[in-house]
């Protein structure tokens, strides 16, 4: 389980093709945090630690979360937003995530507002219908609250520490960005719509 509350910022430092799949290797300062097998939520989304160094791990993503995910453009030197997996004992300062990531959106506007920035996300119809203002949804791993909502998009507004401590800073029209939906909201859903038959 994760929060949404970005430990570091780190950098890709090689995606080599395989078959079936690619194999990432990530630049961290957490890397001494991380034993072999460790979860840990690259921009969001849940990877294995394998192969680590001293200053890097590498995860191996299959092709099933290269379709349903933004990891699938990822390039060497990309910034990518980094969360430890929660300890029973951690604080839940975000919001409860998986690192399931729902669909990809895309930045369509950024624009300034006093000391935040308001970025625009379009999506799936399918994805935002779990989507409430003032509710909470994780863009690229970063626990947000949605400012606004309709029927193509929502909005966030980014405080500046959102915007120095994670990729949100450097958001930009056409950019795509992973997003996790509440999950209450899915399991509301369902045993709603299982009590209405």
């Amino acid at each position: 389980m994760f929060t949404g509350l970005v430990e570091d910022l780190g950098t890709v430092h090689t995606v080599a093709a395989m078959g079936g799949g690619a194999r990432l290797t990530v630049r961290t300062r957490l890397a001494p945090q991380l034993a072999e097998g460790d979860s840990i939520a690259v921009n969001g989304v849940c990877l294995t630690a394998l192969d680590l160094g001293p200053g890097s791990f590498s995860a191996d993503v299959m092709n099933e979360t290269l379709q349903r995910s933004a990891l699938a453009a990822a390039t060497d030197g990309a910034a990518v937003n980094l969360e430890l997996a929660l300890r029973a004992d951690g604080r839940l300062g975000g919001h409860i995530m998986q690192g399931h990531v729902d669909g990809v959106g895309t930045v369509t506007a950024v624009q300034p507002d006093g000391l935040a920035r308001r970025v625009t996300i379009a999506a799936e119809p399918e994805l935002l219908r779990y989507v409430v203002e003032k509710g909470s949804i994780a863009v690229d791993g970063v626990s947000l609250t949605v400012a606004s909502v309709d029927a193509d998009r929502f909005v966030v507004s980014l405080i500046p520490e959102t915007l120095v401590r994670t990729t949100m800073g450097v958001a930009e029209p056409g950019m795509p960005v992973n997003l996790e939906v509440d999950i209450m909201a899915k399991y509301a859903e369902k045993l709603l719509g299982a009590h209405a038959r």
